[in-house]
């Protein structure tokens, strides 16, 4: 299975120059391609193949002289700018014929220098970790890195990303066996909610961080005094850095504790199940802010991905089962209740439910029904599960505190 590791760059004043020269060229070399493409769409000739982008807009740019500048970088980040187009136009493709499962992807778009993400991607052949603990990259010189764990194999490929708030980062991706965790007895079945983040059938509550809300004192302050700077002003620049930091840290707060309080879930249980729920629709009414503070689509892909590295069945329990309405005690439907009821009694067995805690329990029992049945993607889920798995994408790594028994290892990362 693929991971991703993310570890925070320090790069010297030139080496911000070449990166920002390498981040151009890339974005310049993606744009170039995608309009002879576009162009050739609107005239109704054939899809022009790579090989003949390449020749053109990468080889032949380099001797004229628009683009000679294109020769200051790697030509492993123009070669892997066009293989990112490549894989974007498959992509868009493979969701118009259906071959793609979830949300439809749309035709690729042009870059701008004023996007708040800057990246280029590179294979072994233009980057290389180094003995003192920095990284070489080829045309922009040796890296400082700073190394919170190690790596557990050879990268396959680097990404090296700015972010709005100006910050560096180095993101491997490292090609590892899966780390199988010790069998425990103990399921697990997670309603996700906004009052608690989440409740678990055993009765365990998980508070709302709110880490948004806490920050937004702060927030109306620096977006305040950017609303004042004159626009394409130095001071609006300082201010726009400042709000963009401010956000970075709520980002990482939330980042943080999803990874926490993912991982320890996944240890304690053998399987996790939790309800699918219609994040992107939920986003869209009057409860957008606290549903994207609470961000439930992160915290239940950490799930999925970290149930497959370690061993544990994971399954997601379809967003229209009613697992607010019927009573886990007996199995009566007591039918459907607004969001202020928090607790009620089943009219049949009488039993007073805590309406989280109810939920919770069904999604459990629901769980286990759909694993029993053979119908969810686990590894031990049914005989056909070993034909059915595919690869989990790679994920960026966990920002927790080191499994119990095991000292955290800091430094240049030891392969």
């Amino acid at each position: 299975m693929q991971l991703r590791y993310n570890f925070r760059a320090y790069p010297d004043a030139g080496q911000c120059r070449a990166l920002a020269r390498a981040f151009g060229c890339a974005r310049v070399v993606w744009n170039d391609c995608l309009r002879d493409r576009k162009d050739a769409h609107a005239a109704g000739l054939p899809y022009v193949k790579s090989a003949e982008l390449s020749r053109l807009r990468i080889t032949q740019a380099k001797r004229t002289e628009e683009r000679a500048w294109l020769a200051d970088v790697s030509a492993v980040v123009l070669q892997q700018s066009l293989r990112d187009l490549d894989t974007a136009y498959k992509n868009f493709f493979d969701s118009l014929a259906g071959k793609r499962q979830g949300r439809k992807v749309g035709p690729p778009r042009y870059k701008s220098k004023k996007d708040i993400r800057q990246s280029v991607r590179l294979n072994t052949n233009a980057f290389s970790l180094t003995q003192n603990g920095t990284v070489y990259v080829a045309k922009v010189g040796h890296l400082k890195v700073k190394w919170s764990r190690r790596l557990p194999a050879a990268p396959t490929s680097l990404t090296v990303t700015k972010d709005s708030a100006g910050r560096y980062f180095l993101s491997f991706v490292v090609d590892t066996a899966p780390d199988i965790l010790p069998e425990v007895e103990t399921e697990a079945g997670i309603d996700l909610g906004l009052s608690a983040f989440a409740v678990l059938s055993d009765g365990r509550k998980i508070d709302s961080p709110r880490f948004l809300r806490r920050a937004e004192k702060k927030l109306r302050r620096f977006q305040r005094e950017l609303s004042r700077k004159q626009k394409g002003s130095k001071n609006r620049a300082k201010a726009r850095i400042k709000v963009a930091r401010q956000h970075a840290r709520v980002a990482d707060r939330r980042r943080d504790f999803h990874h926490k309080a993912s991982t320890q879930i996944i240890r304690d249980n053998q399987a996790v199940y939790v309800e699918d729920l219609a994040v992107s629709g939920l986003g869209r009414s009057r409860l957008a802010k606290p549903v994207h503070d609470a961000g439930w689509s992160a915290f239940v892909g950490m799930l999925e991905y970290k149930a497959a590295k370690h061993g544990r069945i994971f399954a997601k329990v379809d967003r229209a089962f009613p697992s607010s309405q019927v009573c886990s005690a007996c199995g009566f439907r007591d039918g459907p209740k607004p969001l202020h009821v928090r607790e009620w009694t089943c009219g049949t067995c009488g039993t007073v439910h805590d309406r989280d805690h109810n939920a919770a329990r069904n999604v459990l029992f629901e769980g286990c029904r759909i694993v029993a049945a053979g119908r969810a993607e686990t590894l031990n889920a049914s005989w056909s599960a070993g034909k059915t798995w595919t690869k989990v994408p790679a994920q960026r790594v966990e920002a927790g505190s080191p499994r119990k028994g095991r000292t955290t290892q800091a430094g240049f990362p030891g392969l």
